[in-house]
């Protein structure tokens, strides 16, 4: 943007203010503490010594910045003062819970006392009306032009410390569950405090992944606040293992609402979660976040497609899975040629099993009649090696785990 120049003798009358302040400083930068450190979000920092002394310092640099450059070079732009070193006093403010509206406030309550006090130098130095009115043109666009200038540099670097607070905290809260999944030696309330979250309750551990590559960590990121949001504001925990998995805990006996997390999921990217069970106190803690990790990795090791599994899911696969060899010859030695009969015939025989050999219920929930199923029934034993009355357990098993490992839904 184009910068017009005053008048000479309006600069010469800048030149003449500017040296004022430098000669005595304290004068102006007295009344512009006073008010600066009076400002609705400074004032309950008013018994930081640190601080306050940091603003103070901050300020005078600031005046007497603006003054010299004036000086110099009268009623020309001014630009952001480098010797203003913001790092430590925005580092502290922000440690303080101080953000951006605290330093824009600040700032333009300051640059309103600094203006106040221009004009009565003003028109201490001209009191020609047609100078006076091109002086205060020229000092109102250099002030603000100066404020606005640092106001953009102070909330750049107060968004660089927020970022690398918000890292360390993340940082430490990722450092103390690992602990305590670790079983480390913790201090349960310092913990809690940093976490903000009660470790003596019951938990419902969780994890949350994708392993698609179109999906990043702002979208994990996403479908991690959608899930929590699910539970009550307190009630959970979330600490990222990596750049596409998140670990979580969900406070309360009762556990999370699946299906809410289900439909939840149905609107984000490829995004699955596995989940423990619920389980009381620190022990549960770890005990549910083992057996969710136990979950997704039986996700994917079958290939599931499913968006939410639960331990209780995968428990008995997990336990006749653990060694490849043994499962194969489990499955093809309780199914048989069963093993590769059409899906709807093995989904027929599991929803049997399920409802406890009651041909009516079964029936009733495969919406198919009597006849349909007592067929499918007699089918299912000619392929079966043993009856399916003396094996109706080992079957549910065996077709349970070739699901998975068909990456059923």
């Amino acid at each position: 943007m184009s910068w017009e120049l005053p008048s000479a003798r309006v600069r010469e009358l800048m030149r003449q203010g500017a040296t004022e302040i430098v000669n005595d400083p304290q004068r102006w930068v007295d009344e512009l503490n006073e008010a600066t450190l009076a400002s609705l979000y400074l004032r309950p920092h008013s018994g930081d010594p640190a601080l306050i002394e940091s603003i103070r310092q901050s300020n005078l640099s600031n005046l007497t910045y603006w003054a010299r450059a004036n000086v110099d070079h009268p009623g020309e732009p001014v630009p952001v003062n480098p010797q203003a070193d913001l790092v430590p006093l925005l580092r502290n403010a922000v440690h303080r819970g101080m953000d951006e509206k605290a330093i824009v406030e600040a700032s333009r309550i300051g640059q309103n006392v600094a203006w106040q006090t221009w004009m009565r130098t003003a028109m201490e130095l001209t009191s020609d009306p047609t100078e006076l009115r091109e002086l205060l043109d020229a000092s109102t666009r250099s002030i603000t032009a100066f404020t606005d200038a640092t106001v953009a540099e102070a909330c750049r670097q107060v968004q660089i410390e927020q970022n690398a607070l918000a890292r360390e905290k993340q940082a430490e809260r990722t450092r103390i569950v690992a602990d305590i999944l670790d079983d480390k030696p913790i201090q349960r309330q310092h913990a809690e405090s940093r976490l903000g979250y009660r470790l003596e309750q019951s938990h419902t551990a969780a994890v949350l992944w994708s392993d698609e590559t179109t999906v990043g960590p702002a979208d994990i990121s996403r479908a991690t606040e959608a899930v929590l949001h699910t539970l009550p504001r307190h009630r959970s925990l979330s600490v990222p293992a990596d750049d596409t998995t998140r670990w979580l805990w969900f406070a309360g006996t009762a556990g999370p609402d699946l299906t809410v997390i289900s439909t939840v999921l149905a609107a984000l990217p490829a995004v699955q979660v596995a989940v423990g069970p619920t389980a009381a106190g620190i022990d549960g803690f770890r005990r549910s976040h083992r057996d969710a990790i136990t979950t997704r990795q039986m996700m994917n090791q079958f290939g599931s497609a499913r968006r939410v599994a639960t331990f209780a899911d995968v428990e008995l696969i997990a336990l006749i899975t653990s060694d490849a060899e043994r499962a194969d010859r489990f499955i093809n030695q309780t199914l048989g040629e069963f093993k590769s009969a059409d899906a709807e015939l093995q989904l027929t025989v599991l929803t049997f099993i399920h409802e406890q050999c009651n041909a009516s219920r079964t029936a009733s929930r495969l919406f198919t009649h009597r006849n349909t199923l007592s067929r499918r029934l007699t089918r299912a034993n000619e392929l079966l090696p043993q009856p399916l009355e003396a094996s109706s357990v080992r079957v549910a098993v065996a077709l349970e785990a070739l699901r998975w490992r068909a990456g059923a839904h």
